[in-house]
């Protein structure tokens, strides 16, 4: 396997990546739902066809309820996002869809304050910073008796959290695009997507640290270009079996599991994708990198 001899390779597609994710970001493509702007959401149940999304808007056009969105939720449902509504407007809302198009139901309605969005934004990102300052924490601690080896232990933790910021933002990348392309918001579940994608990252980064550790202590006579190329070829078989595996299983869950958690699913295919391509083409690369740079400095 030649993993180690095209890491600029790597790192190239890994930058694209990046700055891709981060001009979509900078041109505000990532829509926030109401989980953290606030407003409410109302989804509803059509007995005839259902009708097109523009047409809708037009028919609530003179009710005052802002920007209303519309998206298909279901081959009779939709979901209508708009501004924070009371009980009159909501009731007005269901009146007039009924004078246009029929019988129409309720399936569910949920209002969320500016405030309690505010106070979720906050907590997302406190919680995904948490998240990262435990992982540096633990994996320090957790390599540290290779810190006499030909990088310390530290630099593993900050290699990890580098391969880990780089699975989130390609993530969250995707997602702005399809926000600036298709209007997609994300809500709640989407951050519950990104912790999941950052445990799932790490636990296969650390399998292929651990061999690495375990190849250090075995074979020190060895160049850290060998023990690192050994490490990964012992590793990248199980590495993609898990993933393939799990990502099926999202795949169809995907296809069948319904609107309502289909964006965290694919949230999830995205990011188990991008966690297993750094853990075999970034953190350990990022680890040869580190102890080139050190030599250099040393010369």
């Amino acid at each position: 396997m030649k993993f180690l001899h095209m890491y600029k390779l790597w790192f190239s597609l890994s930058m694209l990546i990046l700055l891709a994710s981060i001009g979509f970001l900078s041109a505000g493509g990532l829509k926030l739902g109401i989980d953290f702007t606030g407003g409410s959401l109302l989804e509803v149940r059509f007995t005839g066809d259902l009708p097109k999304g523009e047409d809708v808007v037009s028919s609530l056009s003179d009710l005052n309820l802002g920007d209303v969105q519309v998206q298909q939720s279901g081959e009779k449902t939709m979901f209508l996002r708009m501004k924070d509504i009371d009980n009159t407007s909501r009731q007005q809302i269901l009146d007039r869809l009924k004078e246009k198009y029929g019988e129409v139901t309720e399936e569910h309605f949920e209002s969320v304050g500016p405030t309690i969005g505010k106070e979720l934004q906050e907590r997302s990102l406190q919680a995904i910073g948490l998240v990262l300052l435990g992982i540096i924490i633990y994996v320090s601690w957790a390599f540290r008796q290779v810190s006499k080896g030909p990088v310390p232990s530290w630099v593993y933790g900050v290699c990890a959290i580098l391969a880990l910021v780089h699975d989130i933002l390609g993530t969250t990348g995707v997602f702005a695009a399809l926000g600036y392309f298709y209007n997609i918001e994300v809500g709640a579940l989407f951050v519950t997507a990104l912790l999941t994608i950052l445990g799932f990252s790490v636990h296969d980064t650390i399998v292929v640290y651990d061999r690495i550790r375990e190849t250090i202590q075995k074979h020190s006579g060895e160049s850290f270009r060998t023990i690192l190329r050994h490490s990964m070829e012992s590793t990248v078989v199980r590495s993609l079996n898990t993933s393939v595996t799990t990502i099926l299983v999202l795949f169809v869950l995907f296809l069948f599991g319904g609107e309502s958690i289909r964006y965290f699913v694919l949230a999830l295919m995205i990011g188990i994708t991008l966690g297993t391509y750094s853990s075999i083409f970034i953190a350990s690369p990022l680890l040869l990198f580190w102890e080139k740079l050190r030599h250099r400095k040393e010369a």
